[in-house]
């Protein structure tokens, strides 16, 4: 089956983005470098075209009770215009899909879904849907970009009534932006950098992404890839889906115990208790290489012997610090008695310390 094309396929050509299969989706990847496009988040503005990502509206009859059911945090603190991040559990202890949770309204909830994962998540959840709720997906129809580094605020400001000021982490509001209305604008993102998300009908991509490029050109904005997406969210110790969780990833060792609220009796929320009573075997922890080597997904992290303690689920070049960067699940017993470990890349062990995250200061 063919790749799906965003609104903006033709945007990101002319920006010079190279594309690439993603989700099933044609994606850029990267327009002028990683390097480059990373740093001009961290120290100015950059926009990210993320309208892959899916959204499901979940309303009416039942809807609370739904979205309380199928995820992991307690829905019971949200508010009209409040945002939360959460995962759903699967019946085995791990994780169908990680997710942001908004309430719009009461009784009406919006749930981001990572690109590769809307079948398998709408199933899920429609599998758990036993009072007929209404669920939605309004994917196909819905673009999103990101807005995200220290000016990302100035240069939205410009373009609404709403005041971005005024809001505070993980809440937005709905408004007109750059003369569309019916605009969601949320201070959220993906990068440690600050900025915001906003979600708007595929129809009014055009406009609003040519309007932000000439608003951010006195900041020098520019398009960014999902190459430095990736980068920017490592630096953090965010977690990504497919590398530090999964299906099979125990999303208490994956440090994920602060958005797990046993209160609410979500699904399987016995097994992640249990194992939160007995302990973990291992856990995820970021690394630092002390000497030159790239840890990649799957290199098994040994001790100094050679003796396998964990595994790599990510790693790259840190462009903020210039030097690499990872992060792996590491056997609890040996973390209590060792800071360093090691990294076997090509048949030889790489030194390692590991660090709390995330890796820069926000």
């Amino acid at each position: 089956m063919d790749d799906k094309k965003l609104s903006l396929h033709n945007a990101h050509l002319k920006f010079g983005g190279k594309m690439v299969s993603f989700a099933g989706y044609q994606m850029p990847i990267q327009y002028k470098g990683v390097k480059q496009e990373h740093l001009c988040v961290r120290n100015s503005v950059g926009v990210f075209d993320v309208s892959h990502m899916g959204e499901f509206l979940i309303k009416g009859k039942g809807a609370f009770d739904l979205v309380q059911k199928v995820i992991s945090n307690d829905i019971e603190l949200l508010y009209d215009g409040k945002v939360q991040y959460a995962y759903m559990p699967n019946l085995k202890g791990g994780i169908v899909d990680d997710l942001l949770v908004y309430r719009i309204e009461q009784d009406v909830y919006m749930l981001v879904v990572n690109a590769a994962n809307i079948k398998k998540d709408l199933e899920w959840i429609t599998n758990n849907n036993t009072n007929n709720t209404e669920v939605i997906d309004i994917s196909e129809k819905t673009s999103l970009l990101a807005i995200q580094g220290p000016y990302a605020q100035e240069v939205l400001q410009y373009l609404t009534s709403v005041k971005l000021n005024d809001m505070s982490y993980y809440t937005f509001q709905k408004g007109e932006f750059a003369g569309v209305d019916n605009v969601l604008i949320s201070k959220t993102g993906y990068t440690g950098a600050g900025g915001f998300e906003i979600y708007f009908d595929n129809f009014n991509a055009e406009i609003i992404w040519n309007e932000i490029m000439i608003t951010g050109k006195k900041f020098d904005i520019q398009p960014i890839g999902l190459a430095a997406r990736d980068t920017l969210r490592l630096e953090m110790g965010f977690c990504l889906y497919g590398n530090e969780i999964t299906e099979d990833t125990c999303p208490i060792e994956a440090g994920l115990g602060w958005v797990t609220k046993f209160n609410t009796r979500f699904i399987n929320y016995e097994l992640l208790m249990q194992r939160k009573q007995n302990g973990i075997n291992r856990k995820l922890v970021g690394f630092k290489m002390l000497e030159k080597g790239i840890a990649r997904k799957d290199y098994l992290i040994k001790d100094s012997v050679g003796n396998p303690i964990g595994i790599v689920t990510s790693g790259t070049m840190s462009p903020s610090l210039n030097l690499p960067i990872g992060m792996g699940y590491v056997q609890t017993k040996y973390l209590k008695k060792n800071k360093n470990i090691f990294i076997e890349i090509r048949n030889k062990l790489i030194g390692a310390k590991v660090v709390k995250t995330p890796f820069i200061n926000k």
